[in-house]
């Protein structure tokens, strides 16, 4: 598709803020079925927490013994109800550690299979739309964000929350003028979280969106290091990634920058929390008003406190890093196809094949037309070529009979039957397509031509191989049909890359059949081994050939020249040639370098491709 024709829509960086990300994330870890697995999950950390709360008041009891002159012997059952309610804390902390490590382990398989499956209900504008580099930074940089708020932060502040509010009761029932001393401290702490995050929080989700950009270059460089070769820019590519890699460096910093800055913070005012605690008790031991007991044992409520106060402001980092990552993954999976079935569909009923446009107009974008008001009809089993400029509208034209897009107005009928009224997956099942870069799996040989197919045979596939002149090349190969292709087929040359794709869409069996410059850059024999295969292809079927080289489509039923987006002229090539339009003028400069004899400019406007 040229340039001027390709399908601006917003990326995935651009869509709408959405402040519920969060819990929904939870939602796939924690919600629905895995509620009850919760419920216990955090029962089980709570007599956890029992045994450890238990502990410093055991510790208080054992000083006030030590402190009064109590007997050696009298430290004993405290002693033994200190290992118990240590044995308590390890024992349920191991249990519900591992249970929320599943329930964190199955959130982001989940969360991973529905970004995963509705990329591939999608349609074709939003892969235009969006580089693969970027997608695969949501797939692996923003997904891995969250795995690490799932393992670490949720369980953790969870842990926190119910050791807080366990702490503070005890303290409360022990001392309460000692409780509000250690509580001095936590508005200061909340103000230092809060502060953090509204700087850390717009930092890093600029940060996931510029790690997004350098995915997406690098994507790009390496799938194109043969022209980077080529053209000796190696320097260019270089510094371009240097300047990417660095904006996401100065992003970087500023976010890691203000979410180191809350520990130290967080230490401090810890440290100045247990001062205040002990400067009070030891007051309140001289008057009369406590015993050293009750002190050291506030003393170690307090770092209790502290501690998961200062976790919580430490996991913010975590949060908003997975916030910002996560809000990118779920408008992925909230991102609904541009093109859909009726709710009403119906399965397509092949017929012989006729295609009818009537008075068709379509956009990219609303109010500027790509095709306009184009009207044609295409008898069952007709092969029809089509040419134009550059910008034309040749592949928009193909995208919308494939109903990759919806059209604006007008109608497109198939064998009679409108084609919105159809299921799109029973229409592309009988349309097969060969597009100009041939595309293959890392995978043999033989289950790229399988992939056609469901249920398709290694003997439909070796059928199919050899209609498409591809036979004899593949059994050449070290290891024939079972040879495995490196990514997209590298490992073959670009006329054999092309060979199979015909192969395979021979596997599919469609009953009509797009192609789309399925000849550009090979060498002539090569050539006439991969038209031999599409003539077998189309062989009786309703076809249409996009073609710059108009030797290729020459022998075509009729030949459709768009131009700006309107059909100029349709006709057969003897036909056109006597009509001596922009056919007869394209034609001419193509095979004699020159327009017709009568001076006439008809390429006027027309670019030259």
């Amino acid at each position: 598709m040229s340039a001027s024709t390709t399908p601006p829509a917003a990326g995935i960086d651009e869509l709408e803020y959405r402040p519920n990300t969060i819990p929904r994330l939870l939602g796939y870890m924690i919600g629905g079925p895995k509620r009850a697995k919760f419920a216990l999950a955090v029962a089980l950390r709570v007599v956890a927490l029992v045994g450890l709360t238990a502990i410093p008041f055991i510790m208080g009891n054992g000083m006030n013994i030590i402190t009064e002159g109590g007997d050696r012997s009298d430290l004993n059952p405290w002693g033994f109800a200190g290992l118990i309610a240590g044995g308590i804390y390890l024992f349920f902390s191991l249990l519900s550690d591992r249970m929320f490590s599943r329930m964190a382990s199955q959130g982001l398989f989940e969360l991973n299979i529905d970004m995963f499956s509705n990329l591939q209900r999608l349609s074709m504008g939003f892969f235009f739309s969006n580089p693969p580099g970027e997608l695969s930074s949501n797939v692996t940089n923003d997904a891995e964000v969250v795995s690490l708020f799932y393992t670490n932060a949720v369980s953790q502040i969870i842990r926190a929350f119910v050791q807080i509010f366990m702490i503070l009761m005890v303290m409360v029932l022990m001392n309460w003028q000692l409780t509000v001393v250690a509580l001095v401290t936590v508005p200061l702490l909340l103000g230092a979280v809060y502060l953090v995050a509204r700087i850390a929080s717009p930092a890093f989700a600029k940060l996931q969106e510029a790690l997004g950009d350098v995915s997406a270059f690098q994507e790009e460089t390496l799938s194109g290091h043969k022209v980077i070769i080529s053209k000796g820019r190696h320097e260019w590519a270089k510094e371009a990634h240097v300047t990417e890699i660095a904006e996401a460096h100065r992003v970087g910093s500023r976010a890691f920058l203000a979410s180191l800055m809350q520990f130290p913070a967080t230490q401090m005012l810890s440290l100045l929390q247990n001062v205040l605690v002990l400067l009070a008790g030891t007051f309140m031991v001289i008057n009369g008003k406590t015993d050293v007991g009750t002190v050291m044992a506030f003393s170690s409520y307090s770092a209790l406190l502290s501690s998961p106060l200062a976790q919580i402001a430490n996991l913010v980092t975590t949060t908003l890093n997975a916030s910002a990552g996560g809000e990118r993954v779920l408008r992925i999976v909230d991102e609904e196809p541009q093109v859909g079935d009726a709710p009403d569909a119906v399965e397509y009923e092949f017929r012989g094949g006729r295609i009818q446009f009537e008075h068709v107009d379509f956009g990219y974008v609303p109010g500027s037309l790509v095709l306009r008001d184009n009207t044609f009809d295409v008898a069952p089993g007709e092969s029809i070529g089509i040419c134009g400029p550059t910008g034309a509208g040749k592949s928009t034209l193909i995208n919308i009979l494939t109903r990759y897009y919806e059209i604006d107005s007008g109608r497109i009928l198939i064998d009679g039957q409108d084609l919105s009224t159809l299921t799109q997956e029973s229409l592309r099942k009988q349309i097969g397509v060969v597009l100009q870069e041939a595309f293959l799996f890392t995978d043999t040989v033989m289950n790229n031509l399988l992939y056609a197919r469901e249920g398709a045979t290694p003997e439909d596939a070796i059928a199919a191989a050899k209609k498409a002149n591809a036979h004899d090349f593949i059994t050449a190969l070290p290891n024939g049909y079972d040879t495995m292709l490196t990514e997209r087929g590298a490992n073959l040359s670009q006329g054999q890359r092309q060979m199979i794709t015909i192969a395979r869409a021979m596997v599919a069996e469609p009953k009509m059949m797009i192609l789309d410059e399925a000849t550009s850059n090979v060498d002539t024999r090569t050539e006439k081994l991969i038209q031999d295969g599409m003539r077998a292809l189309m062989d009786d079927k309703t076809s249409f050939s996009i073609a710059h080289r108009l030797a290729t489509i020459r022998g075509s039923s009729r030949i459709m020249v768009l131009n700006g987006g309107v059909i100029e002229e349709m006709a057969s090539h003897d036909d056109l040639m006597a009509a001596k339009g922009f056919y007869y003028a394209l034609y001419m400069s193509q095979f004699k370098g020159k327009g017709p004899s009568d001076g006439t400019d008809h390429t006027a406007g027309f670019v030259s491709t």
